[in-house]
């Protein structure tokens, strides 16, 4: 594909860094640092095992679980914000396109470095905040569709995790379907509007949009087996 071939042949370094600092920021896991505040404990050998809000939520307290959040939000932020902050100059359909590339290239990474984060034996949560925040970075209207979704799903299961899934299943279809939309000028324009939606481009977005998906679900295989039994655990009022 002619884009990505100019997006390695040209920019290779500038992809290199990106991807690289998003991992190293997004090892930085809150939930076990808050949680060793807290309690002196680690979050992995808590409840669901997961170094995540959920599981702070339940095992830690609503404030540590805040903290947990803010931090797994920006350090998504601030993995996209970096790639998008180097090419400021960058200009033209073309151009637009290969920085929203890496844009998404680092947000992957990202996740995975919230997931399996080299500071902590690539034992971490499932990247479910991080992404969030990856997402309202590259296309804000995706997030807005998947919080629709959440929020009635949630509604009618209190269950975040099947919340999650399904919303991870829709991130790679809502993300391409709203670059297609671009050219049309029908919606709002994304953080890096691209005004001449080409096939390989909205091909590379579904591809790495559909791994950060797939990665949180195969995170959730526990929570998939449980809901299959009928024994997963549900958000409710008295959540301490």
């Amino acid at each position: 594909m002619e884009i990505l071939t100019d997006l390695f042949t040209d920019h290779w370094l500038l992809v290199i860094i990106s991807c690289i600092a998003a991992y190293l920021i997004s090892s930085v896991n809150t939930s076990i640092i808050i949680t060793y505040i807290v309690k002196h404990e680690d979050i992995r050998k808590l409840g669901s095992g997961n170094a995540g809000f959920t599981n702070v939520l339940r095992c830690v307290g609503k404030i540590p679980a805040i903290i947990t959040f803010v931090g797994d939000f920006l350090k998504g932020v601030v993995s996209v914000l970096i790639p998008y902050l180097l090419t400021l100059g960058w200009d033209g359909s073309e151009m637009q396109a290969e920085r929203s590339l890496i844009m998404y290239l680092a947000g992957l990474f990202a996740v995975i470095g919230h997931m399996f984060p080299i500071y902590y034996k690539f034992k971490g949560g499932k990247g479910v905040v991080t992404t969030a925040s990856v997402v309202i970075m590259t296309d804000w209207r995706v997030l807005v569709v998947e919080l629709v979704f959440f929020g009635i799903l949630f509604a009618l299961t209190k269950t975040i995790s099947k919340c999650s899934l399904v919303c991870s299943a829709l991130y790679p279809f809502a993300a391409a379907g709203l670059r297609i939309l671009d050219s049309a000028g029908i919606l709002p324009a994304a953080l890096t509007p691209i005004k001449t939606t080409t096939v390989e481009f909205i091909i590379c977005v579904f591809v790495i949009t559909f791994i950060n998906g797939l990665i949180i679900i195969l995170r959730h295989k526990d929570n998939i087996k449980r809901i299959l039994e009928g024994n997963e655990n549900k958000i409710t009022a008295d959540t301490h």
